[in-house]
């Protein structure tokens, strides 16, 4: 057997059936083989990036493990960044790229470098293939480590001398592992007691819980303590229904904000999640004085790595979640909490109503009053891929998230994540509605994702919010000159999009796609809809304004 059989059996024998990738020369053994096996659907893109970015989505939609092939060393370099968000987001990966004849390592061959050292930062594990009787051994490993907690992306080179060598060993083969780690007894014991004692308790919800389906068993535990949920400020995936009384918002990017967030609470629970993902510097602790800090973390590695915990466990969060649920007593004062959010939640709700009504007739379009006629356009049981940046308070405040599997983003802060993620997602939910939503500035980092929707027939709704700037870069750089007093009444530099205009419905349709340009906010709801109905690919560029 070939080396390149070797790996193709391999993909089989741990079911994947999708190969996102970028085609190049030294991919010449993996593409000519593809014919030999129907099974495996290869998924085109324009861009390196966009392959991985694509991928990552579609490892957390699908929940399986993604593979990826990329093309030698500048191919690998153009994904780099995306593997990064992978790594974030805890996405289980491979990621293989084709590797120029190892015969020639001591030439220094167009295209050639040290690949494995290119990929090593941003993955768990990074290794080349020497011969073919280690391919399969090493896919095996690889598809091992990937998937251990915390899930992340792995790299294996492919040279392609090794794919054409021939080998008795077998392909590799998924080991019947049931992995899923069971909490201590003793330390459910001790959390219990510190949560039955709390006054104001507090949920912080990471993306674990919508991975380990337990998302229906963390609204059971916080309805039971009457606590507070909060999403991180980037959060991949959707862990707590997001129109239930107790959830709250998003928190802060900086440790002082945070404890601000938690000003009120007297104990905080984080579930499943790196916690936390800081932007800016500040000193002090994200948590109030005298606050009592748990955590349920799967992976030994994170538990307790940034802070000193009154009580750790470590578990699969959907199995220390019913732990629990099944340890905990009836809490005295849980039900007035209850009341008390739903309260919050009522006010909440009147205020961003009353916020929308306030800018409904600006022009141009308001992000409140677009997201409002979005959201009227859009079909219930559509998914949605984010990647709106500063309409984001807007996005959660007008849609409604029950499920894991309604809300899908990309972490670690890289842009260009969402209109690559979107292709992942359709990919991944054949058969569901998508709406992909961008600003435009982050979409033209994966632009090229447009032309793989046209080409595999993904009927996914691009949405680009067009304000004509870096909108998030003019904040960040209000908030640089605040927190290092630059006292400066400057413009911001090379922060708009202008000069010339971008036009995305020109883009799209020079890559197969039709659009649609909305100017007016009442034209919004309509162009959406009709999107949908048209049941094929559709770019929407709205026109909304820019930073007041």
């Amino acid at each position: 057997m070939r080396g390149r059989q070797v790996l193709l059996e391999t993909l089989l024998a741990h079911g994947v059936d999708r190969i996102f990738g970028n085609p190049g020369t030294t991919e010449s053994p993996l593409l000519d083989s593809l014919l030999d096996y129907p099974q495996i659907e290869y998924i085109v893109h324009l861009h390196e990036g966009v392959a991985v970015g694509a991928a990552n989505f579609y490892g957390q939609a699908s929940g399986k493990t993604a593979f990826v092939n990329l093309h030698v060393a500048p191919g690998l370099g153009n994904a780099i960044g995306m593997i990064y968000g992978a790594l974030k987001n805890g996405t289980p990966m491979v990621v293989t790229a084709g590797q120029q004849d190892t015969r020639m390592r001591l030439r220094d061959p167009v295209l050639g470098h040290d690949l494995a050292a290119i990929a090593a930062p941003v993955t768990k594990w990074s290794v080349q293939v020497e011969r073919a009787d280690e391919l399969g051994p090493i896919l095996q490993r690889a598809f091992k480590i990937a998937n251990e907690a915390p899930a992340g992306p792995v790299f294996v080179a492919l040279p392609i001398d090794v794919m054409e060598q021939e080998t008795a060993i077998p392909p590799g083969k998924p080991a019947t592992v049931f992995s899923a780690s069971r909490p201590d007894p003793a330390g459910i014991a001790a959390m219990v007691k510190l949560l039955a004692a709390a006054k104001s308790p507090a949920i912080v919800a990471g993306d674990d819980i919508a991975r380990a389906g337990a998302v229906g068993t963390l609204v059971t535990l916080a309805e039971k303590l009457g606590a507070s949920v909060w999403f991180e400020g980037l959060r991949g995936r959707n862990s707590f229904p997001t129109d239930h009384p107790a959830y709250r918002g998003t928190l802060a990017f900086d440790a002082p904000g945070v404890a601000k967030n938690f000003s009120g609470n007297d104990l905080v629970l984080m579930v499943g999640g790196p916690f936390f993902e800081e932007v800016w510097y500040a000193p002090g602790a994200p948590f109030p004085a005298g606050c009592k800090v748990l955590q349920i973390e799967a992976s030994s590695a994170r538990l307790a790595y940034n802070f000193a915990l009154d009580s750790g466990v470590l578990a699969e969060a959907g199995a220390a979640l019913e732990a629990l649920n099944a340890a905990l007593p009836a809490i005295e004062g849980a039900a007035k909490r209850n009341e008390a959010l739903k309260a919050l939640r009522d006010s909440d709700a009147a205020a961003q109503k009353a916020r929308v009504e306030k800018a409904w007739a600006r022009s141009p379009t308001s992000m409140a009053r677009a997201m409002a006629e979005i959201r009227a356009g859009t079909p219930k049981d559509a998914i949605v891929v984010d990647e709106t940046i500063t309409a984001n308070l807007d996005l959660f405040k007008t849609f409604t998230f029950s499920g894991a599997d309604d809300y899908f983003s990309g972490r670690g802060g890289g842009i260009g994540q969402g209109l690559a993620g979107g292709i992942g997602v359709a990919v991944g939910k054949p058969g569901k509605p998508i709406l992909c939503l961008s600003g435009d500035g982050s979409s033209m980092y994966s632009i090229q994702a447009i032309w793989t929707a046209a080409h595999h027939a993904l009927p996914i709704v691009f949405v680009i919010l067009a304000n004509r700037e870096y909108r998030v870069l003019k904040h960040n750089i209000d908030a640089y000159r605040a927190r290092f007093d630059v006292k400066s009444n400057k413009p911001y530099m090379h922060m708009d999009l202008t000069g010339p205009t971008m036009g995305f419905v020109d883009m799209a349709k020079g890559m197969g796609v039709a659009g649609t340009y909305v100017a007016k906010a009442d034209d919004i709801k309509e162009a959406v809809a009709a999107a949908f109905a048209s049941g094929k690919p559709h770019l929407i560029e709205i026109e909304i304004e820019g930073k007041r």
